[in-house]
């Protein structure tokens, strides 16, 4: 997983709530398209019309957020079923950051897991960023500083977030929970070893299930 330090760029405003994860990959494109190929397909019922051409009115068919990092979305973002391949679609479009109210707790899991960051903010700090971000257009540029929990708007003005402190130092060096946990293989062998005087009957089993 690539390290995530800070997001630089526009922000695209969706302010609409509910937005769930058949919405961001319908579940027919995960039958037929390869990981790559997703990004194409996100937001698919919202970006394009019945006839396959673009809708003209999503934000991410307008010229001033087409290539837009970080996403400004309503509450409870990513609601649905546990789909991880919603949050690689949205990667694969580009978008590296969400700032919502508040997300679905599975959908939120997963952007932590694939180096996408999730943001939640008071609702009408989204609705104020989002303000600057529809009136300032391709002008306006967003700075997410992972590694001092900073936002600074095209405003000049900054506002604080929290991420828990393991998903943090998990974005900023680029490790899963794997990772995580291999950073502590030192502590883990030492562990077991300790268990395995202690407790040798544990360790001592064979495949068939009968202690040697």
């Amino acid at each position: 997983m690539e390290p995530l330090r800070e997001v630089e760029g526009t922000a695209a405003p969706l302010m609409r709530a509910n937005i769930d994860t058949d919405v961001i990959i319908p579940m027919g494109r995960l039958l037929r398209a390869a990981r790559d190929e997703l990004g194409r397909y996100a937001f698919e019922p919202l970006r394009y019309r019945d006839d396959g051409s673009e809708n003209p009115e999503f934000v991410f068919n307008q010229a001033a957020f087409r290539d837009a990092p970080i996403l400004l979305a309503g509450r409870n973002f990513g609601c649905g079923s546990s789909r991880e391949v919603a949050v690689w679609a949205m990667k694969e479009m580009g978008i590296r950051c969400v700032i919502a109210p508040s997300f679905g707790t599975i959908f939120q899991n997963n952007c932590f897991q694939n180096s996408v960051l999730p943001i939640e903010l008071p609702e009408e700090t989204v609705e104020a960023m989002a303000a600057e971000a529809h009136d300032g257009g391709a002008n306006a540029r967003f700075t997410v500083d992972l590694a001092n929990n900073r936002i600074t708007c095209p405003s000049g003005r900054t506002v604080e977030f929290e991420v828990m402190a393991a998903r943090r130092e998990a974005l900023l060096e680029g490790l899963d929970d794997i990772g995580m946990t291999m950073r502590r293989a030192e502590a883990i062998a030492a562990f077991q070893d300790r268990d395995r005087g202690a407790r040798p009957w544990i360790y001592d089993v064979d495949l068939s299930g009968r202690t040697e």
